[in-house]
């Protein structure tokens, strides 16, 4: 009973995330984007940004093994890549959709209870940290350092990578079917965010 009741938390808490109002858009409104601390929090302020970096974190939990290194550390490394690009003026296509999209294949793969190939999950963390990279790169105005808002996103990014793991490696600690249906019923709220993504996008 007590691990069902924590299942229905955790898939309440989920919900509750994808559907707040306040936060519930892919970039920071207008402000200060330079700087170390507006990086940090540039990650937060975006619920797609959040759940994807997030379930970053729960995937490599539920892999195990390389994967706890593997798939943060190939986020990291592409997505400062991918804001380089942005940050130099280098366009990518289609970089909303592909946010979006990132939010949908995030919350189908936490939905599903089976291990997906390493190589497979390795080149979807690293093409969408790469549109998510860029997205952060665009937004940085022309003619200011760079360096601490990359290093402040990059720090937050890894932040929510952890959080990730220590998530993931929590609920697996609880009963399975209590676990499928936690995960199952979230990862549908995570799809149906982004769905909604794409369809004000379309």
């Amino acid at each position: 009973m007590k691990h069902m009741t924590m299942a229905v938390r955790f898939v309440l808490c989920t919900a509750a995330a994808c559907l707040a109002p306040a936060v519930a858009v892919a970039h920071p409104g207008p402000g200060p984007h330079t700087g170390l601390v507006p990086g940090f929090v540039h990650p937060l302020t975006g619920v797609d940004h959040l759940l994807v970096m997030v379930a970053v974190g729960i995937l490599a939990a539920t892999l195990g093994g390389r994967a706890l290194r593997v798939l943060p550390l190939t986020f990291l490394a592409v997505m400062v890549l991918g804001a380089g690009l942005g940050i130099n003026g280098v366009r990518l296509p289609l970089v909303e959709m592909v946010i979006a999209l990132s939010v949908v294949v995030a919350g189908l793969a936490f939905a599903s209870p089976r291990k997906y190939p390493m190589v497979a999950v390795t080149t979807m963390v690293g093409v969408f940290a790469l549109y998510h990279g860029h997205a952060h790169g665009m937004e940085l105005p022309p003619a200011v350092s760079a360096i601490p808002f990359v290093l402040g996103f990059t720090v937050a990014t890894a932040t929510l990578h952890s959080i990730g793991i220590a998530l993931g490696l929590a609920i697996k600690r609880f009963d399975p079917v209590h676990v499928r249906y936690a995960c199952g019923v979230s990862g549908l709220a995570i799809v149906m965010f982004g769905l909604g993504l794409l369809a004000k996008i379309v």
